[in-house]
């Protein structure tokens, strides 16, 4: 294995990674910001008014687009594996 392909291989997983983490990320900032702009509006100072919102955001994004997730980070298995023999070498 040469160092170029090491570097390419952790680039993959890399944008694997934040390809997967970002809808549920932005999910999450959205809820966390508006429920941050209705407590100042509202002038209620609670810090963990806002959990269990991002949860449920979090939890439904992950319901919604599961599948598909679960399907890059297979077809990322996959490649490794039937590549693994020809970079071994």
């Amino acid at each position: 294995m040469s160092p170029d392909f090491v570097i390419s291989m952790g680039q993959k997983a890399l944008e694997l990674a934040l390809m997967l983490s970002a809808p549920i990320l932005l999910a999450t900032f959205l809820v966390g910001l508006i429920i941050s702009i209705l407590q100042s509006a509202t002038q209620i100072q609670e810090m963990t008014l806002s959990y269990i919102p991002k949860i449920i955001a979090a939890y439904v994004v992950v319901l919604l687009l599961g599948a598909w997730m679960l399907n890059k980070l297979l077809d990322y298995t996959k490649e490794i594996i039937v590549n693994l023999p020809a970079w071994l070498r």
